[in-house]
């Protein structure tokens, strides 16, 4: 990590967070007291096991479940106790996420994909398309904008992913297996892609994952196991 980076204050921290969860069978702590941060414009991967508690991680810093005790610091706010209003501004404006599973609307072309989250951030139409063009244009894949999901490849479908995310300029992105359903080549550009978020963006990139590719790509790496966090 630079010296900048070191000085730069925290984007993320996760202090004394525990995320339990009952059922009729069992108590499963996925986390556990756990502390730990993320610095503006730092580009980090949490590797380990199905299971290991990698994705309450982001679902955690991305409010998009609360944890069973602690705070979690996000810019100038604690997520953790956010109501469900201020939580749904944040998810719009504040993360953007990138899933395994595209998540890619099979009725609307790409950049009317990309378009639809603007227009619920009330951006104006003359802008919500240029941007979408230019983000496209940034991934290659200008020319296919009207081209419908199933038109495109899954890393082309991906990329398209991370564009979405990108739409509404927010500081944090979260990816969950970015991966895992693309083919080597295909893994690598996208894994280039997220890195490459942080240094040109400036973005702050957290990605979990159990794909070696993204610890070839990615300048810090976090290995999880049984809720805990240890650097690699």
């Amino acid at each position: 990590m630079s010296a900048q980076q070191a000085a730069a204050p925290p984007t993320a921290r996760l202090e004394g967070v525990s995320k339990i969860y009952e059922t009729a069978a069992a108590k499963v702590v996925a986390l556990d007291n756990l502390t730990w941060q993320v610095s503006a414009g730092e580009a980090v991967a949490l590797m380990g096991p199905s299971g290991c508690g990698k994705t309450t991680v982001l679902n955690l810093l991305g409010g998009m479940d609360r944890p069973s005790g602690g705070d979690i610091f996000v810019a100038d706010g604690n997520v953790a106790t956010m109501s469900e209003r201020a939580l749904e501004q944040y998810r719009l404006r504040k993360v953007g996420f990138v899933f395994q599973f595209f998540n890619l609307i099979p009725s609307l072309s790409a950049i009317e994909n990309l378009e639809l989250p603007m227009l619920i951030a009330g951006v104006a139409a003359d802008e919500r398309r240029s941007r979408a063009e230019r983000l496209l244009e940034t991934v290659g894949l200008r020319e296919k904008g009207f081209k419908r999901p199933e038109e495109l490849s899954g890393g082309e479908q991906q990329r398209v992913a991370v564009c979405i995310a990108l739409v509404n300029d927010p500081p944090i992105i979260l990816a969950d297996e970015p991966t895992g359903n693309l083919d080597s080549a295909n893994g690598k550009i996208i894994a280039d892609l997220l890195v490459d978020l942080a240094k040109a963006r400036g973005k702050t990139v957290i990605v979990a994952s159990h794909d070696p590719r993204v610890v070839e790509a990615f300048p810090r790496v976090y290995h999880m196991r049984d809720g805990a966090i240890a650097a690699v």
